[in-house]
């Protein structure tokens, strides 16, 4: 859930936080500064609806350079969904206009998270068609879905 002090302030837009982001984790995770100057707070966000490769995972760095490419930086709208077992607010993100879950998932730098992914059922077309394509991830022989790939203790 997104900080109470941030809640009813001005930048808050029908439960849509407009932040900056600072920071990013990797390819589904990102730090975005919420609030006013002086009283800032930091949010750390999952993107709703996806999942990218981990980091030490194939893909996992370009996954990460190609959500920074679209975000870091820049003024993002966070409409919050969840929060995950780790505290993270798990949102729908827009950065330049453009649909950060969309954006990963059509340019092969994330898997639909069926797990997760009720009411996205645009991201299914859109990873079709990034398979069909052998767009990123999907160009690997073999992709390693990263809900399969963190199973295994030998890749941590």
């Amino acid at each position: 859930m997104f900080p109470p002090s941030l809640i009813g302030k001005d930048y808050v837009i029908s439960a849509t936080l407009l932040c900056l982001v600072v920071g990013i984790s990797d390819g589904d995770t990102l730090t975005a500064r919420c609030g006013q100057p002086g009283a800032y707070e930091q949010v750390k966000v999952r993107i709703h609806a996806i999942d990218a490769p981990e980091r030490k995972q194939a893909f996992g760095n370009r996954s990460r350079d190609s959500l920074s490419d679209l975000c870091f930086q820049q003024q993002a709208r966070i409409q919050h969904q969840d929060t995950d077992r780790y505290g993270r607010t798990v949102a729908s993100v827009e950065c330049r206009g453009k649909d950060v879950a969309q954006h990963q998932v059509s340019t092969g730098m994330a898997w639909v998270y069926v797990k997760y992914a009720k009411g996205r059922s645009d991201l299914f077309k859109l990873e079709k068609q990034a398979q069909q394509a052998a767009t990123g991830l999907w160009s690997d022989q073999s992709p390693v879905a990263p809900w399969d790939w963190r199973r295994t203790s030998s890749n941590r």
